[in-house]
């Protein structure tokens, strides 16, 4: 009688905000070991260059409007690597749990019972902020964090509590806004939070490719625009980002002589 096949097993790992020198020592351990690995469009060339040769590379990156696969087929993609007995590497921008749909995934994983394991990874917006000289709490200006999503979906308004996220005292981190900028400062002031509020915008943060602006929330947009920021960029608005000139090593340390 012939032997059940053994089904594999998926690590959902978090490559960080970029920078492969951010990576966890086992993240880096486990994509140099990797059989098969299935990444997002936020995994950045450089930690993608760790990936060895001969690993079979599975592309399921999304974009606004352009999905290369949907979530429900990701979730196939890798529940079907796994029934067929493979070891699969899920690697994915920043931390799978926070925005990355990891836990999507993990359940779907869970109900089908394929075994798995979430390493976890620096998130955007810890990452992103401090290379930008921005930290997310600092006393007398911040006293907590905010991190919501500014994704719009299917032409929607953002179903957001804008009166509590709307607070003086807290850091409010933006994943995935920029498109929704300017409806997202309208409606925080409208909510009562100063148009002067200090207001950054980072685009592809850690990386050397790293560009960011700041202003207030009444002029980021406009800022944002001139400037030609694309995605992926991390809006951070709160009275830390006042710190971000003082506290900017990562420019200084990148200039040119």
């Amino acid at each position: 009688m012939a032997e059940a096949k053994r089904a594999g097993k998926v690590t959902l790992v978090g490559a960080g905000p970029g920078d492969p020198d951010l990576l966890t020592v086992k993240a880096a351990r486990l994509i140099g070991a990797a059989e098969v690995v299935v990444y997002d469009r936020l995994v950045s060339p450089e930690i993608l260059a760790l990936i060895p040769p001969q690993t079979e590379r599975i592309y399921a990156g999304k974009a606004l409007g352009n999905h290369h696969l949907i979530q429900d087929e990701i979730n196939d993609l890798l529940l079907g690597l796994a029934q067929a007995g493979r070891d699969v590497v899920r690697l994915k921008g920043g931390d799978s749990f926070v925005f990355g749909r990891g836990s999507e995934e993990a359940l779907h994983l869970a109900r089908h019972g394929i075994a798995f394991e979430v390493i976890p990874g620096i998130s955007a917006a810890a990452g992103c902020s401090t290379y930008a000289g921005i930290p997310l709490t600092h006393r007398g200006l911040a006293t907590g964090v905010q991190f919501v999503t500014g994704h719009l979906r299917e032409d929607r308004e953002l179903e957001l509590d804008w009166g509590k996220l709307a607070d003086p005292a807290t850091t409010l981190v933006i994943y995935m806004g920029l498109q929704a900028l300017p409806e997202i400062s309208a409606h925080l002031i409208a909510a009562g939070l100063a148009p002067d509020t200090p207001a950054a915008a980072i685009e592809n943060g850690t990386t050397p490719r790293q560009r960011r602006v700041t202003g207030t929330l009444a002029t980021l947009s406009d800022l944002t625009r001139a400037m030609g920021l694309q995605a992926p960029t991390l809006i951070v608005i709160g009275a830390v980002v006042s710190l971000s000139e003082d506290l900017d090593w990562f420019t200084a340390q990148h200039a040119t002589p």
